[in-house]
């Protein structure tokens, strides 16, 4: 048995750094994923005036309930969505100019119903080139708060947002909800304010966040299940069995969901109270699986999807297209460069076995710059050989020693 010591979620140390700039007092994280997403968010932080110490297990945030220390900031957000849609959120409740921008990765990205929203609320904030994209310019004054309504089916992130600011508006705020994807990170949003202080109330698809701001504490960061997703399906693939610790039936995120599917498709799966353990059987059934809620790991099933014994159909993803690429076309591009049959639509894709799956050919895996493709593709080249990246590198993303962990298992599978 592999055990896999999987690094702290991206998605958990975003939005832990946020409540511990907002807490009053000191906030130390334990075990935060150290990465270029959440690297470039601290680093945000510190152009906006917070003190963020570093070491290599624990980071500690000085919070400011008030805002940012400094009146005028140029932030470079890098590649990350969660540093590119929650740090203008947390500088609106603050008084100064702050500019924020990204790369032309991220740049390309949806912000506007975020910051629709954002200016329902009064914030004064300008696009300076294409409308509803980085770069952008928030003038703050600090946010009232109130009613306001947010469409996030193209990204749970804008709720996030929202959710975070409201304990750092004068009167709180309530938020309608016309549309959402990936609704388990928003759970994950609720969980965490709590910790630092804040309830917020819940009826369907109305959010109610209390004024108050938030308090200061000690917060251990959970492996990140969407990583995790790779080496289940790499155990599930080859008939190995991986654990990880640190995963278990008290999870905070919903992409551990994935060992649901992989269970459907055949892999026993073990869900503990502190670890997840995933053992192949050496099959892979076909089937039809909605992944709205776990989006994340559609890249992670796809990859594997040509060893399957029948076709492999996922729906309900179109979010996938508004990613750090348009994921549902990556996927398909790559496999049909390896040899699969693969259709797409505007929300699905299905991959067909073409005889034997591992026939597949070798070939150059085009990343689009995405670390989940690379990631993904990876867990395919167990069973293809000859498969190579033109990018592997842009794994440093979430997961910078992704090559070597997963070399490792490799050799032990």
């Amino acid at each position: 048995m592999a055990v896999v010591q999987i690094p702290g979620s991206k998605s958990v140390t975003a939005r832990a750094l946020f409540l511990a700039a907002a807490a009053d007092g000191v906030t130390t994280l334990l075990r935060p994923l150290r990465s270029d997403d959440t690297e470039g968010f601290a680093e945000g932080l510190v152009r906006l005036g917070y003190r963020v110490g570093r070491t290599p297990d624990a980071w500690q945030v000085d919070g400011r309930p008030q805002g940012p220390a400094v009146t005028e900031a140029d932030v470079y957000c890098r590649d990350g969505a969660t540093t590119s849609r929650f740090l203008p959120t947390l500088a609106a409740a603050g008084h100064g100019t702050y500019r924020f921008d990204a790369s032309p990765q991220m740049r390309r990205r949806p912000l506007l119903p975020l910051t629709r929203a954002l200016r329902d609320l009064g914030v004064d904030l300008r696009h300076e080139e294409a409308e509803g994209h980085h770069p952008l310019t928030v003038v703050a004054a600090g946010v009232e708060g109130g009613e306001v309504t947010l469409d996030a089916g193209q990204s749970s992130q804008y709720l996030t947002a929202l959710l975070l600011l409201g304990p750092l508006t004068r009167t709180g705020l309530r938020i309608a909800v016309t549309d959402l994807v990936s609704a388990p990170y928003v759970e994950i949003t609720l969980a965490m304010m709590r910790e630092f202080g804040v309830e917020v109330r819940r009826d369907g698809n109305v959010f109610a966040v209390p004024p108050g701001g938030y308090r200061a504490t000690t917060y251990a960061i959970e492996p990140d299940a969407s990583t995790a997703s790779y080496f289940f399906a790499a155990a599930a693939l080859t008939g190995g069995e991986v654990t990880v610790p640190g995963l278990g039936a008290g999870a905070l995120q919903g992409d551990l969901g994935f060992v649901d599917v992989l269970r459907r498709m055949g892999a026993e799966v073990t869900i503990g109270a502190d670890a997840t353990t995933v053992r192949g059987t050496g099959r892979l059934n076909g089937l039809t699986v909605a992944m709205r809620d776990i989006s994340d790991t559609m890249p992670t099933l796809a990859a594997i999807a040509p060893f399957a014994s029948g076709p492999v159909r996922i729906e309900d993803v179109a979010n996938t297209r508004v990613k750090e690429c348009d994921r549902l076309e990556a996927c398909a591009e790559n496999l049909r460069r390896l040899g699969a049959t693969v259709e797409t639509g505007p929300d699905w894709i299905e991959i067909r076995p073409g005889g034997a799956a591992d026939g597949l050919v070798g070939a150059e895996i085009t990343s689009y710059g995405d670390h989940r493709i690379v990631m993904s593709f990876a867990v395919t080249g167990l069973r293809a050989p000859g498969i190579s990246f033109d990018d592997p590198g842009c794994v440093r993303k979430t997961f910078p020693g992704f090559h070597e962990e997963f070399g490792a298992l490799r050799a032990r599978l």
